[in-house]
């Protein structure tokens, strides 16, 4: 097994703490079981999605064979009001590879944003 140092934010291990120590099991043993769940559940349930590293070194969920973030579409699509058919045009994307975007985002709706947001703001101060 390979060992892997991992930074979390304070109130996050804290949660899941609690949530280990009610399961009767280790931090460790937690945090693979719930990284085994979620890798599976996006294996079995979002096939079009891939992640790339970002430029910030942080993985970024995308369409994958496109290097399309999921976030572009859910902005396109929430933000901007654009249809299916509008992003589709636009982004060259199949209706399958839209909405399992969508889903995705839905699913991931949280940390996706805090991720859109974390870059507008990049935007600003460099603006």
């Amino acid at each position: 097994m390979t060992e892997y140092a991992l930074n979390l934010p304070d109130q996050l291990k804290y949660e899941i703490e609690q949530l280990a120590q009610s399961q009767g099991i280790s931090l460790e043993q937690f945090i693979l079981w719930a990284v085994t769940e979620k890798v599976s559940t996006i294996k079995a349930s979002f096939p079009q999605i891939a992640y790339r590293q970002g430029a910030n070194g942080q993985l970024v969920p995308i369409i994958k064979g496109t290097g399309i973030r999921v976030q572009t579409v859910a902005i396109a699509s929430q933000n901007w009001g654009m249809n299916l058919s509008q992003i589709k045009n636009e982004y060259d994307l199949t209706e399958v590879q839209i909405k399992e975007a969508l889903s995705f985002y839905a699913l991931n709706k949280g940390q996706i944003d805090a991720e859109i947001a974390s870059e507008q703001s990049l935007e600003i101060a460099n603006g």
